[in-house]
């Protein structure tokens, strides 16, 4: 069971490095208990693409390589940094920035705990 956990855990750390020019990427993290069961399992995905529109705090719109702009929704908290992982305020993010968001699936609902501003508008 263990090799087949550690097989995963490098094969999703593979497939996300690759992914990193994709528009979108996903990783799942199953924890074992100790009676072999699966305790819980937690999808995190990121996409990436650029802001169409801004409401901090609400929502945000992501122009991505998909045909729909993408739409999310935030959390009770959010974590906006730059490019260099420094916490950032809501407000330097606009139209047009360049940026990675990391959220969950919570039934049909994107929600958002961290925006990453990869590159400044042009």
């Amino acid at each position: 069971m263990i090799k087949l956990f550690l097989s995963v855990t490098f094969a999703t750390v593979l497939i996300g490095s690759a992914a990193y020019g994709q528009t979108s990427t996903s990783s799942t993290t199953v924890a074992t208990g100790t009676n072999g069961a699966t305790e819980t399992a937690t999808t995190t995905t990121e996409s990436f693409g650029t802001v169409t529109e801004f409401t901090p705090g609400q929502s945000l719109i992501l122009k991505t390589e998909a045909t729909e702009p993408m739409h999310y929704k935030f959390g009770k908290t959010v974590t906006y940094v730059n490019g260099h992982g420094k916490v950032i305020e809501a407000s330097k993010i606009k139209k047009n920035s360049k940026v990675r968001v990391h959220y969950l699936k919570d039934g049909d609902d994107m929600v958002v705990d961290k925006v990453i501003v990869t590159r400044d508008r042009d």
